[in-house]
């Protein structure tokens, strides 16, 4: 089991003792964080690798190269612009981590499915977070009893359409506004559509094996700082990976083969829903990713934008931590093509 799974399940199974009484505890449940900075070697994989360019910078032409400044300069613009929102993202997750209860959204939630599903969507967008903060929250309301199919719906609400994100889209398309509604319109029918398909299953059991709910007994607002400190540190990381990303495509892949995927609509969705699946962002920051690729479009992107916030690589990997492998290999691949069809068909009618 890989430490983003051994974490993401501490966060909903609580220990128990040889009788099966559960034991008293102080770890945290929220996602994949652990009590060890096991966490911590990306951003010192980073520092390290900048310190080795810094050294050889006057010893190695092509680092001096235009094209490697030009490179330089559109991973920094991407950077910048998107850091504001990603720290505004953690600092709201951590707050409602810290100060939402998974009882209250419980309460505020109908018990029937039919109900359940739309109000949980709705939610999400109420209450915003990051992915990675939706599935421990996701799987302790399916813990306390809330219905499974409106625990999955928030789950892939709460970090799609809630307004920091949507705010840091039409940051980063200012000449496309219109794309903010299409990423809403087809995130919110992501999310009822798959929580939908689950109320209709008649087979639950996947989701039988949820621990159940235990308090955390640190402050809230030590909650808070740790739940914030984290987070940044975290999707930090992807965001330097996807500006990256972004920028290497721009300068390393030849510009006739960027403009014969453009070309080709079909080419461009699958490009940007792979993309999406493995580069991982954090829903704050994709949006100036996306926005760095402007010869595809506005449709392809916004498949990039739909699908990255419901399933990657870490999703994958939190989702068969907490609710199990079998689960996550279910909901992977139907969370993953509903995304794609909806992003595709919103943005033919809006875009």
């Amino acid at each position: 089991m890989s430490a983003v799974d051994r974490d993401a399940t501490a966060a909903v199974a609580p220990s128990v003792s040889d009788n099966g009484e559960p034991l008293a505890t102080n770890s945290h449940d929220h996602h994949h964080h652990g009590d060890t900075p096991e966490r911590g070697y990306g951003p010192w994989i980073l520092v390290a690798g900048l310190a080795v360019a810094l050294l050889l910078r006057d010893r190695v032409g092509w680092l001096s190269d235009t094209d490697v400044r030009l490179w330089s300069t559109l991973f920094v613009s991407v950077c910048i612009q998107a850091l504001p929102f990603l720290v505004l993202g953690v600092v709201v997750s951590g707050l409602i981590a810290a100060f939402v209860s998974p009882e209250f959204v419980q309460r505020i939630v109908p018990k029937r499915a039919f109900l359940a599903v739309p109000s949980a969507g709705l939610a999400g967008m109420a209450l915003p977070g990051c992915e990675c903060g939706s599935v421990p929250i996701a799987g302790r309301l399916v813990a306390a009893g809330t219905p499974q199919a409106a625990a999955l719906t928030f789950l892939l609400a709460a970090p799609a359409i809630n307004p920091v994100v949507l705010v840091s889209t039409a940051v980063a398309f200012p000449n496309d506004r219109e794309l903010v509604l299409a990423r809403f319109v087809a995130s919110f029918l992501t999310a009822i559509a798959v929580g939908t398909w689950w109320a209709r299953r008649t087979n639950t059991s996947l989701l039988d094996s949820v621990g159940h709910l235990h308090k955390h007994r640190e402050g809230k607002w030590e909650r808070f700082v740790d739940v914030a400190s984290r987070d940044l540190v975290h999707a930090g990381g992807y965001l330097v990976v996807g500006a990256m990303a972004a920028a290497t495509l721009q300068l390393v892949v030849p510009r006739s083969v960027l403009t014969s995927v453009a070309d080709s609509e079909v080419l461009s969705v699958l490009m940007f829903a792979a993309l999406a699946v493995v580069l991982s962002i954090c829903s704050e920051a994709d949006a100036f990713v996306a926005a760095g690729l402007p010869q595809f479009s506005l449709t392809s992107r916004l498949v990039f934008l739909v699908v990255g916030p419901v399933i990657d690589l870490k999703l994958v990997a939190m989702h068969a931590g907490i609710f199990g492998r079998r689960f996550a290999i279910v909901f992977a691949p139907v969370t993953l093509a509903v995304a794609v069809i909806s992003a595709v068909i919103v943005g033919q009618v809006i875009l």
